[in-house]
């Protein structure tokens, strides 16, 4: 928006200064943190007077209590001040930013719709069927897969539109051809699902998503920026520098949200904040072809989805018993008596070293 302005009134001071990505994006962090911690007081307290509160669930041995009542639906304040930050700062013209405004929009609406049939409901087990809510991930992933895999629609260069990247190996792996599109799909499921799994303690999530994006907008300027994109042989990709004003504002959403989601929590994310920084996350991966970074730089959310998978379908299912105490894996240490605060500061260390590592990506290939 403010590109759009500049542009009717060329003759304004500062205009050359507003283009550059750089500059945008430190005053992407700034807007949506600011919006955020200015308008979260008062969103928290219209979610608490409409009885939007949290149900806890009962883990047998982990104790929830104290949770029981506070606001949820908080993934709110990080849509909006990402949100109203992006249509700020953004090129609203950008094949990338619509996108990424789309998925925005359609992973919100579906945790909110999620959080209020759970909270109508009166229980946290009585939300959106695991079915549904995978039958709109899909959708969602057969749609961006039409959209970045069509030849007339796709913003990669057509030698590199079914390419699979890997980190560490300098040229693409594997032409997947048709392949990619149910890739797609399975990133998106993936990827969404298993920072939803990372939803369980104050904080948690928060700050291993705002480094994953952190790491996501490092790759976004090296592969919208021709020089560095050829300096460090990268493939170049026109147009996907503006992820970075995409990932700016979600670092400064999320570290508003954190300012009320720290330990003991004001209000909780719900789905309607985790499914959102699922989606956003999982479609900047495909927008920048960087799918399988997240195995790495979203190493805290692969090793909580694992746990639920090794408990649910290998443990129970397979052998009719737990392998952890619980999961996902946080709670495992919740019962075992370990403080809720030091396992999620433990959870960032852990997500720190993941991302140095994804860095280390960038010049070691």
């Amino acid at each position: 928006m403010v590109l759009w302005f500049l542009e009717l009134f060329s003759s304004i001071p500062g205009q050359r200064l507003v283009s550059y990505i750089s500059f945008r994006s430190l005053m992407a962090i700034l807007t949506s943190f600011l919006i955020g911690v200015f308008f979260g007081k008062k969103l928290i307290n219209i979610i608490y007077q409409l009885n939007f509160r949290d149900k806890a669930r009962d883990y047998e041995g982990i104790s929830s209590k104290n949770k029981i009542g506070t606001p949820t639906m908080g993934g709110l304040i990080i849509f909006i001040s990402f949100l109203a930050s992006v249509l700020l700062w953004g090129n609203l013209n950008n094949f990338f930013i619509k996108v990424i405004l789309f998925a925005g929009f359609w992973f919100t609406a579906l945790g909110f719709f999620d959080d209020y049939l759970k909270n109508v409901r009166g229980s946290v087990d009585l939300g959106m069927s695991r079915g549904l809510k995978l039958f709109f991930q899909a959708l969602f992933g057969l749609i961006l897969a039409l959209l970045v895999l069509s030849q007339n629609s796709s913003p990669f260069p057509k030698d590199i539109i079914t390419e699979l990247f890997v980190p560490f190996i300098k040229n693409p792996v594997i032409d997947l051809s048709y392949f990619y599109y149910p890739f797609i799909i399975l990133v998106i499921i993936g990827i969404s699902n298993s920072i939803n799994f990372a939803d369980g303690l104050d904080g948690l999530a928060t700050v291993p998503v705002a480094l994953l994006a952190l790491v996501y907008a490092a790759f976004a300027y090296i592969l919208g920026n021709l020089k560095a994109a050829d300096y460090l042989l990268f493939p170049y990709i026109n147009g996907s520098g503006e992820l970075v004003i995409a990932m700016s504002a979600l670092i400064g959403a999320l570290a508003a949200f954190l300012w009320f989601n720290a330990y003991p929590a004001e209000i909780f994310m719900g789905d309607t904040g985790s499914l959102f920084l699922g989606g956003i996350i999982a479609t900047t991966a495909i927008l920048l072809k960087k799918e399988l970074l997240f195995l790495i730089a979203g190493g805290v959310f692969v090793i909580e989805f694992l746990s639920v998978f090794i408990q649910d379908y290998i443990g129970i299912k397979l052998f009719k018993r737990r392998i952890f105490y619980r999961a996902p894996i946080h709670h495992t240490y919740q019962f075992l008596g370990v403080g809720e605060p030091k396992i999620v500061v433990r959870f960032w260390i852990i997500a720190i070293i993941f991302t140095l590592i994804s860095l280390i990506s960038i010049k070691l290939r």
